[in-house]
């Protein structure tokens, strides 16, 4: 297996080799992780099947194929020096395969637990991580073995969901048989519904020595399964839970030997009790704030954790509030497309706006966010709430 070693760009002199990083995924994560190599002197290679995929469009080189697809996978082994992903669902196999020959980061069996929510809850509890009371359903024996004291709950199904896909509220068991079956009996868990007062994450960065370092707490306000606002550091949280969560956090990632930036998400319940919720293997919608308000990102804590780089403790300079924007904006009440209303957005001070460059909108797609940066945690809440007003998003 591949060793973990420090990886510097190479020296800008005739006839050198570029140093290049590859990334699975092109999405915009991978776009704004491909930024950050740049900065820093790295080229970059993207493995993504979209010939307009947003990472592809800006990087060196854009490796047009199947995340499977051998000639794909041969291709980023000999261009690049050690390999991240940007989304959660790369195949494990792709990561097995590259990692057999380079450093990646994370490894395909973090991003194995990650992509299972079975395998998840049970990481969690094995590092004595609370979460929801849950059973896994995987057959009609399973279904009727569900205990009573989980209903009313959310079933999940255990691969493939995200901003709130693969799921269902269900109340009662009726609910439940029907939402299985509307599911196609994919395999799924059943997570109690828990009195929820609000949602916070921790976005961390592990290297391959087990330093950890963290970006500020984060308080997160989802709209159907997709996250809208995200405000840090986040407000009204004592010192105490603040601890409690970063503690969690490093847990779980050491529990996996982990190496890259991973994001976990917390939900604290009404009576104070933090509990988790779920992983990603990457940075996090919730951590794009710090490409404006700390002196190190999440991206760059990417590219130095898959480097070996010194892997800094990111210093928050400004409060921060970030606004998802989803495609339905580009669209008025009528679905005639339209303009966001960017000049007035941008005559806020502390905006900061970023497009991800993607070809079309449509409702619920991610195509960028707005971070407003201040000196105060209030001035900055209260420019994002003026731009919301601006673009038509809902007040929070």
């Amino acid at each position: 297996m591949p060793h973990y070693k420090t990886i510097l760009p190479a020296a800008a002199a005739a006839g050198a080799q570029a140093t290049t990083l590859g990334v699975m995924g092109g999405g915009q994560l991978g776009r704004m992780f491909v930024h950050a190599a740049q900065q820093l002197g790295y080229f970059t290679a993207v493995l993504d099947p979209d010939v307009a995929s947003p990472a592809g469009l800006v990087s060196h080189v854009h490796v047009q194929t199947d995340y499977l697809d051998e000639q794909g996978l041969a291709q980023m082994l000999q261009r690049c020096a050690a390999i991240t992903t940007e989304f959660e669902n790369v195949p494990a196999g792709a990561l097995y395969t590259l990692g057999a020959h380079l450093p990646t980061a994370p490894d395909a069996e973090a991003v194995a637990v990650c992509q299972d929510r079975a395998k998840e809850k049970r990481h969690f509890v094995d590092c004595g991580v609370p979460c929801a009371p849950h059973a896994l359903i995987q057959t009609e024996a399973d279904l009727a073995a569900v205990p009573d004291a989980l209903l009313p709950g959310i079933l999940k199904t255990v691969r493939m969901g995200y901003d709130g896909k693969g799921q269902a509220r269900v109340a009662d068991r009726a609910e439940l048989a029907a939402a299985w079956q509307a599911l196609r009996q994919a395999p799924c868990v059943l997570e109690h519904r828990l009195a929820l007062d609000h949602e916070l994450s921790v976005v961390l960065a592990r290297n391959a020595h087990g330093d950890v370092v963290t970006l500020p707490l984060q308080r997160n306000l989802h709209r159907d399964g997709v996250l809208a606002v995200t405000e840090a550091p986040a407000p009204g949280v004592s010192d105490a839970l603040a601890a409690q969560a970063l503690g969690a956090a490093r847990r779980i990632a050491d529990g996996m030997h982990y190496v890259g930036v991973l994001c976990v998400e917390f939900f604290v319940l009404a009576d104070g009790t933090l509990v988790a919720n779920e992983m990603a293997p990457r940075p996090h919608n919730s951590g794009h704030h710090s490409v404006d308000s700390c002196d190190v990102s999440q991206f760059e804590l990417q590219v130095r954790c898959m480097t070996g780089l010194p892997l800094l403790q990111p210093r928050q300079h400004s409060a921060a509030v970030m606004l998802n924007l989803l495609g339905d904006l580009w669209f008025d009440a009528d679905g005639r497309e339209r303009t966001p209303d960017w000049t007035g957005v941008l005559a806020i001070a502390g905006a900061h706006l970023h497009l991800y460059g993607k070809a079309s909108a449509r409702p619920g797609r991610k195509m960028g966010h707005l971070t407003f940066t201040a000196a105060t945690p209030e001035a900055a809440r209260a420019a994002a709430l003026q731009a919301a007003g601006r673009l038509g998003i809902a007040p929070f």
